[in-house]
């Protein structure tokens, strides 16, 4: 199955860089045309309102406007993007995520590249990031990279016994095929939560069930030879953080919605806290309305694991 066209979100900052490198290599292996993408606020806003967008001051104004924001963002990115790719950069007026949605429909692109910031409590209270704003509406995969990644060698992906388990394995084993890295598929069991006035469950019973599950509806759905798979207890931000740490993993591969087995909300629980604060890069599978679009079956629901 063709990725499609891979577009790349860039802005002024040195993650720019980052991104856009590793865009341009993966639409290489892939096949696909790259593009540059770049997002700005419109400074003539408030003269639009009051003399129209046809007026020629305000014309004037627009256009300088694209003029410099492109020359900083190519700067930004410099030597990491080809001069094709610099030269064909599309800056547009418009907030970031929204500029990037529509570039995804009109090209119908096969994934989206951000580079990934550490952003302040206060900066995700007040607005979040780019990126998760990206990956709350975004049909396709994205793919947020840490730092300027030079090899892509392993690949950790997270796998629940939700419905996301489908797609989010599947495109962990498209992304490893790609680029030729190794592959591990990691579940990790949560303590089991204190819920005063219900019954207490026994944990190993409960942990059994939850093993027999995985195996039944899951680590089926991994079709790629000679895959490890393994499960892990603990938290999991931290226990996938400490993972990827501990195998050196170049991706950590995740879905964007999934409910896991202990009613965790991956998207705003887990998926949300490694974007703030990104273990290494972060490939999100779309789950819901994009299931279809990858192509993957999703597991089987299955009771086993509701208390």
């Amino acid at each position: 199955m063709s990725w499609g066209p891979i577009i790349v979100g860039v802005d002024t900052s040195s993650a720019a860089a980052g991104a856009a490198a590793v865009g341009e290599r993966l639409a290489a292996l892939a096949g696909v045309p790259c593009q540059l993408i770049h997002a700005v606020r419109d400074a003539g806003a408030p003269l639009v309102a009051v003399s129209g967008r046809s007026d020629p001051q305000v014309l004037e104004m627009q256009k300088l406007q694209l003029a410099v924001a492109r020359q900083r963002v190519n700067d930004a990115v410099g030597a990491a993007a080809s001069d094709l790719a610099r030269q064909r950069l599309d800056v547009e007026f418009g907030p970031a995520a929204v500029i990037l949605q529509q570039a995804l429909r009109e090209q119908r692109a096969g994934l989206v590249v951000l580079g990934g910031k550490h952003h302040s409590t206060l900066e995700r209270w007040l607005g979040g990031s780019t990126s998760l704003h990206v990956v709350r509406v975004a049909e396709v995969p994205v793919l947020i990279t840490s730092g300027r990644p030079t090899a892509f060698r392993r690949v950790l992906v997270a796998a629940d016994l939700s419905e996301a388990s489908g797609p989010t394995i599947g495109l962990a084993e498209r992304f490893a095929k790609l680029v030729g890295a190794e592959l591990r598929v990691l579940t990790v069991f949560e303590p089991l939560p204190d819920l005063s006035g219900v019954p207490p469950v026994d944990p190993n019973q409960y942990f059994a069930l939850a093993q027999e599950t995985l195996e039944r509806d899951v680590w089926p759905l991994v079709k790629s030879p000679r895959v490890e798979k393994f499960v892990r207890h603990g938290h999991v931000v931290e226990t996938l953080t400490r993972e990827a740490f501990d195998w050196k993993a170049d991706v950590l591969v995740v879905g964007s919605h999934g409910k896991g087995w202990a009613q965790r909300v991956l998207l705003g629980s887990v998926t949300e806290r490694l974007i703030n604060n990104l273990p290494t890069t972060l490939l999100v599978a779309p789950v819901g309305t994009a299931v279809e679009a990858l192509g993957k079956r999703a597991p089987r629901k299955s009771a086993a694991v509701v208390g």
